[in-house]
């Protein structure tokens, strides 16, 4: 990515960003506190989508705050060698569904072109998706995570690595977390370029 896109993305990432705090496309706009837009590097190499918003995520308008974003955080570190702004965080949904219910499909294609204009504008090399819910709609599939994990797929020029959400880690233990764990060694494989193309 040549200084000049990177220059040029800041201010239109920041602007669709503006855009989408006052998004009324689905009713989830009628109970959010905040839209959670994204938040990390708009030059990043390296995207991560997940599902949608929880309670702290709606309280601060910032994705992956709680428990799961702390477990994410320090996984990345210990893994990627990356703190959060080197990389890019954003949701499938960016309005918290009630209660942490499952994202519905309607709401996940309301909010779709969000999504898309924001892996536009950041161009990365390596998204990684985290759950069911992001690697079903980027990967277009119905197949669950456990079956679509353990390899990449090529996406958009770049290559997309499925992994699980930190809140499964969190109720499944250690067997799912050195799953992930073997998930994010290959995304930075694919960062550094040591990765076989998919």
């Amino acid at each position: 990515m040549s200084p000049t896109t990177t220059i040029a993305s800041v201010p239109a990432l920041a602007e669709v960003e503006r855009e989408a705090k006052g998004c009324t496309r689905c009713p989830l706009a009628q109970g959010r506190t905040q839209v959670v837009f994204g938040v990390g590097s708009s030059s990043a190499d390296l995207m991560f989508v997940g599902e949608a918003p929880g309670q702290q995520e709606d309280l601060q308008g910032e994705p992956f705050v709680g428990r799961s974003g702390q477990l994410l955080d320090r996984m990345v570190l210990e893994e990627m060698g990356l703190t959060r702004d080197r990389f890019y965080i954003a949701n499938t949904v960016k309005c918290r569904p009630p209660g942490n219910r499952d994202p519905q499909p309607v709401e996940i294609a309301a909010c779709h072109p969000w999504l898309e204009t924001q892996v536009d504008l950041i161009d990365p090399k390596v998204v990684v998706t985290l759950g069911n819910f992001a690697a079903k709609l980027l990967l277009g599939t119905t197949e669950g995570i456990t079956r679509l994990r353990g390899r990449a797929y090529p996406y958009r020029g770049g290559v997309l690595v499925p992994t699980f959400h930190p809140a499964a880690i969190l109720r499944g233990g250690g067997d799912l977390a050195a799953q992930m764990r073997a998930d994010l060694v290959r995304a930075k494989q694919y960062l550094t370029g040591d990765g076989e193309r998919p």
